[in-house]
Parts: structure tokens; sequence; C-alpha cells
């Protein structure tokens, strides 16, 4: 039996990938800083610490691989020095466990954030690297060094494969990421109005079979964008409307006032110590399509692309099963159910 070493593995991709390891007969050691609730029931190895503890390396000895997916994601200015920490000091402090341990493989999960956006417009690919400077927000800062670690320690000797997963839609989003809070709104009815932006969805699920593909068949020191369907917010939104059974918004607002809105909150809000609900940075992302192609993670590694309405559905059951939704809307499942027959 092959073993694993997780981290990050109580988000939403890694509680996806220990799923995945567990249903393909892996042994999953996973590191949890604290109540795992969302690998609950399951058969692993919980592991507590932190990506600094000093027995990190002890803790992964004997197993085949590392999965690194811990990371902080924040797109509010107070966070900054906390997420370059974990990012950036914590991959590096992995990496160098991970070489103490013998572990004969890593998978390092960065993100499309550390790739960029091509200023024109067509779907990036992992050829593509926008200049560091131009990349929006101290997260996506963060991403593209924290891959410069993994690739410094490839240089070095290390056996490391780069994924970089697109947008993840399905089930185990506890937190919920920002895409989910999309889904959540919306679901709620409070979400009156969209921007004109875009981005590249996947099933989760997908995301995880990507992990594990990475490891059996990825090229060491390379990198592969775990992706799948481009779409625009305003196409998602219609998408999660026929499944909800409520309408999509039909306003589209200039970024201005978004823009407006969140630095009204972040700057003269928060000092007052009022929590904003929309930081600057994320509407500046907002302002760009962030399109990318999975083509060569679908090729070289056989990346799975279930369909991304049905991964829309199962994380709106996901949410309403789990009481992020008020009640009175209707089920997922029975609606997408309904729209897979007809097609």
């Amino acid at each position: 039996m092959r073993s694993a070493f997780v981290t990050g593995a109580s988000g939403f991709v890694g509680a996806n990938l220990v799923r995945t390891l567990l249903e393909r007969g892996w042994h999953v050691r996973a590191l949890v800083r604290g109540a795992a609730p969302s690998l609950a029931g399951l058969d692993v190895e919980l592991v507590s610490g932190d990506l600094f503890a000093p027995e990190l390396a002890g803790a992964m000895r004997g197993c085949d691989a590392l999965f690194h997916l811990a990371a902080t994601y924040s797109l509010w200015r107070r966070d900054r020095a906390a997420m370059l920490r974990a990012n950036v000091e914590g991959t590096r402090s992995v990496l160098a466990a991970a070489r103490a341990a013998a572990i004969p493989r890593t998978v390092h999960t960065s993100s499309v954030a550390a790739i960029g956006v091509r200023p024109d417009g067509v779907p990036a690919d992992e050829s593509y690297q926008s200049p560091p400077e131009r990349l929006i927000g101290a997260y996506k800062r963060s991403k593209y060094l924290a891959e410069a670690e993994a690739r410094r320690a490839f240089e070095a000797g290390q056996d490391v494969v780069i994924v970089n997963p697109t947008t993840p839609v399905g089930p185990w989003d506890a937190k919920p990421t920002p895409t989910g809070e999309i889904v959540v709104r919306f679901l709620n009815g409070r979400m009156p109005a969209y921007v004109d932006t875009g981005l590249n969805v996947v099933d989760v699920r997908d995301v995880a079979a990507g992990h594990v593909l990475a490891y059996e068949r990825g090229v060491a020191g390379e990198r592969y964008i775990l992706g799948h369907e481009n779409l625009t917010l305003r196409a998602l939104l219609e998408r999660l409307a026929a499944i909800a059974g409520r309408p999509a918004p039909r306003i589209r607002l200039p970024h201005a006032i978004p823009l407006a809105y969140a630095a009204f909150g972040e700057y003269v809000l928060a000092p007052l110590g009022v929590t904003p609900d929309v930081s600057v940075e994320s509407v500046r992302m907002a302002k760009q399509r962030m399109f990318y192609t999975a083509e060569k993670a679908v090729s070289e590694l056989g990346l799975p692309q279930s369909p991304v309405t049905g991964a829309l559905a199962d994380a709106v059951t996901w949410f309403r099963d789990h009481g992020y939704v008020a009640r009175g809307s209707r089920h997922a499942e029975d609606r997408w159910r309904s729209l897979s027959s007809k097609q």
C-alpha cells in the first residue's frame, strides 16, 4: 500500500484529494492544525502540527509521496504578511522536510494565480508567465514566489511536480472559497448584479484526480494546469439559475461601482472596526478574464474533464445540505437530474 503525506488536507481541494487517495487504496497521513471536520469518519492518520513544526520530517518519513496543498488565501491587505509567511516560507519548510525524510516525489499545489493572465485575452497555458509586478495582489505574488521555491528545489535535485488548479467547484467547500461564496450568495438571493469577468472552472474531484495523476505521470520540474471550461461570470450565474430554479441577475455593474464600494469598506470602515465584505484586490482581479487551457494536463496526465454543470449542481447540493443556503430553494440534485435527462 502506498502512503501519502498531505498538507492542507482539511481544505477544499485537500478534503477531496484525501477521499480520492483513499478510494485508490492509499494510506493517508494528514497534517492538521486543529479539528478537521471535513475529514471526520475517514480512515486517515491525523498529524497535528503546522508547516514549520520541527518534527515534520519525522512525520513524513516512510511516505511515498508528499502532496503539499497547504496555503493561506486572502485578498485583504491586513493578511499580506501572514500569507507570505505561510505560502512562501511554509513551502520552503515543507520541501526541506520532504528532503530530510527522503520522500521520493512531491506534488506541489500552486495555482493559475502564479501564472497570471495574458494581456491579449488568449487562454494562458503553462509556458506563459506574467511579469511578477503585473500579478494583482499579495496572494498571486505569494503563489508565484512559492512556485519559485518548488522550482529551486527541483533544480537542486528534488523530485517535484507542480500543479496549477484553476477555479474548482464541488463538494466540501467548507470555508467557502471565493467562488463558493458566489454560489452561496446567489442561492441566498444576495447577488442582484454582476461584473464582466471570466474564469476557468473545473470539478474539484478532477483537480484531486489531477494531483494523483501528476504523481504517477508528471514530469519533474514541469507544471500542469488543472482546469476545464472558460466561463464568463454571467454564464456561470445562468447555469446556477438553471440548476437552482431561480433567476440570474441581469444588471451588469461597471467596475467603478464595486471598486468604490470595496475601497470605502477597506480604507474607511475597516479602520473603524467594521468588517467589509468586498476587498479592493478582488475587484481589481475581476477586471481580467482569467482564462486558461488545460490541454497539457489532459494530453500528458489524462486529466478528466467532468461536466462543469454537474460540479456546480453538486456544490449547490452540498451547500444546501450543510446549512449554507436558506430553506425553500429547489434541490439542486433533483434539478440536475432533470436537466441531464433532457441532454
